[in-house]
């Protein structure tokens, strides 16, 4: 099979937003009035981002995801994306399976795929996402002002833990195991949180390397210091709530590490004025988004934690670095 029969087969569908997409050496976007495009790419490298034995549906929806999730910490709506996909071979098992999970997902935020490339390589995922935002409503991370609160959306700490487990440095029970992958693997883009987020968050990011190291983005963009409860933080790893719970296996160290620098949440990290609690609590129920309240931005420069006691904590959690 060649590369235009292959993208012919797996990935040409009719066109729904764009006013060009696969075919031609462009796609065309048209934007309506008053929008601006939002746009993020993101690159999925087999042995540094997912294992060779994912399940090439489990692994389609994932490519996807982590691009929506940038849109939704911009508070962007999806419209299409773009992907790039270097194969060692041409595996039509893989490729119905790949295909089957990307676009999905796709479907289900109303985001086509417009055009990319194909290559003989190793295996390698790059998608561009676009997304509008009415002009000026964009969530960046430079707006947080000290005395916002803190929050993060859904769970984290679980991908962390299915990567221990898959890397062999613990033991889970199989439906702990199984659960705790499942957010590894598919994680959920939180776009209509995002969407719900404009005009009530200060600032926002998605959590991709770690909460902590990724928080720390906002802080240098908005020129502000912040203080984490870690009791709060500790008690968004879902897998407590497991039969098998990780809470009753494993040290406070190292459910810490998780919560607080594990990555590959790609859930919604966010600051808004205590004044629009309220808002928040209405836009996480519009949106049926939990969202918890972990800490305050302060003035002082600087990222602290404290524990449940309100005594310091010291900061020894190293978040995912790419080129570490």
């Amino acid at each position: 099979m060649g590369e235009f029969d292959l993208i012919a087969r797996y990935f040409t569908r009719p066109v729904r937003h764009a006013a060009l997409g696969v075919g031609d050496d462009c796609a065309l976007l048209a934007p309506r009035p008053g929008m601006q495009l939002a746009i993020s790419s993101d690159m999925l490298v087999e042995g540094r981002h997912f294992f060779a034995d994912v399940e090439p549906e489990a692994l389609g929806h994932k490519a996807l995801a982590v691009n929506l999730s940038d849109l939704a910490a911009c508070g962007a709506r999806p419209l299409a994306f773009t992907l790039a996909l270097a194969l060692p071979r041409v595996d039509e098992a893989w490729l119905a399976g790949f295909s089957k999970g990307l676009l999905a997902l796709a479907d289900a935020h109303g985001c086509e795929l417009v055009g990319g490339d194909t290559t003989q390589g190793p295996l390698n995922i790059c998608i561009t996402v676009f997304g509008e935002v009415p002009a000026g409503q964009a969530l960046l991370r430079s707006g947080a002002r000290a005395g916002d609160d803190i929050y993060v959306s859904g769970t984290v700490g679980d991908a962390r833990l299915a990567l221990e487990a898959l890397l062999g440095h613990i033991h889970l029970p199989d439906d702990l195991l199984a659960q705790a992958r499942l957010r590894l693997e598919r994680p959920t883009p939180r776009v209509a949180l995002g969407l719900a987020l404009r005009g009530i968050a200060s600032s926002a990011m998605d959590v991709s390397d770690g909460l902590l190291g990724d928080f720390g983005h906002i802080l240098k963009a908005s020129g502000v210091g912040a203080c984490i409860r870690t009791d709060e933080t500790i008690k968004l790893i879902a897998a407590g709530a497991y039969p098998s719970s990780a809470t009753g296996q494993f040290d406070q160290k190292l459910l810490q590490q998780c919560t607080l620098a594990g990555g590959d949440d790609y859930e919604l990290l966010f600051t808004a004025p205590p004044q629009h609690r309220a808002a928040v609590a209405e836009a996480a129920a519009q949106s049926q988004t939990p969202v918890t309240r972990i800490g305050q931005v302060e003035a002082a420069p600087g990222l602290r934690l404290l524990d449940a006691q309100g005594m310091p904590v010291e900061n020894r959690f190293a978040s995912f670095d790419h080129f570490a």
